[in-house]
């Protein structure tokens, strides 16, 4: 019995003291990283937004969707970053990138003037898009809603074309089943304005022979 009672003694010693050993090296190690333990006196305290707070957060962007001012806005980023007083290696000038001859066409001759002046320059769009409008009003009866080298024909679509290249060239481009391509000095395709700018709301512009701005 007192050798059993010496075996079982001695063996719950030897658990005892590896287990304690076990614990005090696995306490030193991570002891070391100093971010990843609390002291036995620290709180944490974490803390949500409620559902009361979280409903205050309002933010709001600028959406214009597919509007004529989207339109806009669209083409002006494409043509000149939205900058009204630019002029490029071709000396198409303004957010819209008009030409001289365009711009003496709609009745504006001092360019000077034009480039300093954003309403003028907003005027002079709106006119030429009445151009165009007029200029192409059998091929966007004809060809509105349908596709043309896998591009659906709208009306916005083509008045941006025309601002691009011509409503000379959107009229070839159309009638050549789209096989008669434009692209201008920077690389850019008729073909692209057509998809790029296609379905926005232009039916506000009015159909003008020869619209003037008013200065």
């Amino acid at each position: 019995m007192i050798k059993k009672w010496i075996y079982f003694l001695g063996l719950t010693l030897i658990i005892t003291i590896v287990s304690s050993g076990f614990k005090e090296n696995e306490a030193k190690q991570f002891g070391k990283i100093e971010g990843f333990h609390l002291a036995k006196d620290e709180i944490t305290n974490y803390t949500v937004p409620t559902i009361d707070e979280t409903a205050k957060v309002n933010l709001t962007f600028p959406f214009t969707g597919k509007s004529y001012t989207g339109f806009k806005q669209a083409v002006a980023v494409k043509e000149s970053q939205g900058l009204y007083k630019i002029v490029n290696r071709y000396g198409y000038m303004g957010k819209y990138q008009f030409g001289k001859s365009t711009l003496r066409a709609l009745g504006i001759k001092d360019t000077k003037e034009f480039l300093n002046n954003p309403k003028m320059q907003e005027r002079a769009f709106k006119a030429l898009l009445s151009k165009n409008k007029w200029e192409l009003r059998k091929e966007i009866h004809r060809f509105e809603g349908q596709v043309v080298k896998g591009i659906t024909i709208t009306e916005s679509g083509l008045l941006a074309a025309a601002h691009l290249a011509g409503a000379g060239s959107v009229k070839s481009f159309l009638k050549s089943n789209g096989n008669k391509g434009f692209r201008d000095g920077f690389g850019t395709s008729l073909k692209s304005y057509i998809k790029r700018f296609g379905g926005y709301d232009t039916s506000g512009i009015v159909a003008n022979p020869a619209p003037k701005v008013k200065l």
